[in-house]
């Protein structure tokens, strides 16, 4: 969300980044509406003073005036009345439009409808190759018997997967990297509601613009969330921090739900597009500073970097396009895998700056040296999201008797164990130390 006052100095910059995002926003009816809103406030303001004057004048007035001054005031209090209603009226009309109005987006941001206009910027690996026929994660798991999608579809519909067995091992290993890595770079590690208000979505974003891709309870007007981001945006709106607390950077894990509404079409094979999944979040609340802003993307970024490194997984890092990036990003950068059963690279870690655009939805401000109280700058990124990025790991470290070669950075979590080869029981007793393979 932008400031008023901006949006009324800046329109040509508004509308500019609106074309650019492509939203649906006609900010010459924002315009108008604010002007409304602005004359029936000034209306309103100079009838509470006439009233409040009448009120004194009463006190000192003849009987004959007395009732000239009520008749007055009846009429007064019917006409601000009407004028509160119509205010608010106007004001949710423009606060609506508000909460659509666009970041003016980075300089540097290619312009471009949707990620075909995304540019590569560096890459890091190469993608494995392979001397004998590699197997694509779906195949490989059920083969060893580490996940079985037909009776988590059974039970859960199209889309759902139970891992079993090692694959479960693996995935928290992963999960603990993360963690370990954000903890020793002093991220507070938090878990984080699921279940969060409407509040809490608008406040993020994801309301109202992608409403229809957030699971809803609505017997408890609760929802999803789709990340840690949206609780911990939620946590400290309506707030005023001390600059001495920030800068605030969290390591969120929780479960997250997305629906995928309109991605009918687009490559849903096994654990790549899911509606339930495990994330490790990057969060940071920072001063309304664009170098410190600049500073933490750049950090948040190379984190992401070195967790796929530590795995040993080829990557591209994309500038993502302003068509792309979505309403609140200043900047974007996704991180994209290589994933060798579609012979691509995959999403699995996007980095966004969205400086005050959050802040303004969630009321998240601090007072910074001289008193002077601002609207923070928020940041995030993805630092371990599976099962999409587990299937990566799979594919890309099998051998030819399709097993799984162990990351160093993983074996601490593993019992030391360098190759993933058995399932169940099995598994446990070699993890245990009771036999080595």
């Amino acid at each position: 969300m932008l400031d008023r006052r901006f949006i009324r100095e800046n329109p040509d910059a508004v509308k500019a980044a609106v074309r650019i995002k492509g939203i649906d926003l006609d900010v010459d009816e924002l315009l108008d509406i604010d002007s409304q809103v602005r004359k029936l406030q000034h209306e309103l303001d100079q009838g509470q003073a006439r009233r409040k004057s009448s009120s004194k004048e009463f006190a000192k007035a003849d009987d004959a005036r007395r009732a000239q001054l009520r008749a007055e005031a009846i009429e007064l209090d019917e006409h601000l009345k009407a004028l509160r209603e119509q205010l608010n009226e106007a004001n949710s009309e423009l606060h609506a439009l508000l909460l659509l109005t666009p970041t003016i987006p980075w300089e540097g941001a290619p312009v471009g409808p949707d990620e075909s206009a995304n540019v590569i910027i560096r890459t890091h690996g190469t993608p494995p190759e392979f001397d004998f026929t590699p197997l694509d994660h779906v195949e490989l798991l059920s083969r060893r018997g580490w996940a079985d999608f037909a009776r988590a579809r059974k039970v859960a519909g199209e889309r759902a997967y139970a891992l079993t067995g090692p694959a479960v091992l693996l995935e928290r290993a992963m999960h603990a990297y993360a963690l370990d890595l954000l903890n020793a770079k002093d991220f507070t590690l938090i878990s984080v509601p699921t279940l969060v208000r409407e509040e809490a979505l608008i406040g993020t974003g994801q309301f109202p613009a992608h409403r229809e891709e957030t699971y809803a309870i609505t017997a408890d007007n609760l929802y999803l969330a789709g990340t840690a981001e949206v609780a911990l945006v939620g946590f400290h709106s309506d707030e005023i921090l001390d600059h001495k607390q920030l800068p605030i950077s969290y390591a969120g894990i929780s479960p997250c739900f997305r629906r995928e509404a309109g991605s009918a079409g687009r490559d849903v094979r096994g654990l790549l597009r899911v509606h339930q999944f495990e994330k490790v979040e990057q969060f940071v609340i920072c001063a309304a500073d664009d170098a410190e802003s600049d500073r933490w993307h750049a950090e948040l970024l190379g984190t992401a970097e070195q967790l796929l490194r530590g795995l040993g997984l080829a990557y591209e890092v994309m500038e993502c396009a302003t068509g792309d990036m979505g309403a609140g990003k200043y900047r974007m950068n996704d991180i994209n895998t290589w994933m060798p059963s579609l012979g691509t690279y995959r999403e699995t870690h996007s980095c966004s700056s969205l400086h005050d655009w959050q802040a303004r939805r969630a009321n998240l401000r601090y007072r910074d040296a001289d008193g002077t109280i601002r609207f923070a700058f928020t940041l995030n990124n993805t630092a371990i999201a599976t099962p999409r990025l587990l299937a990566a790991l799979v594919e890309n470290l099998q051998d030819a008797e399709h097993r799984i070669r162990v990351p160093e950075v993983l074996r601490p979590y593993l019992a030391g164990r360098e190759l993933l080869l058995s399932g169940g029981r099995a598994f446990q007793a070699r993890r245990l130390g009771s036999r080595s393979s």
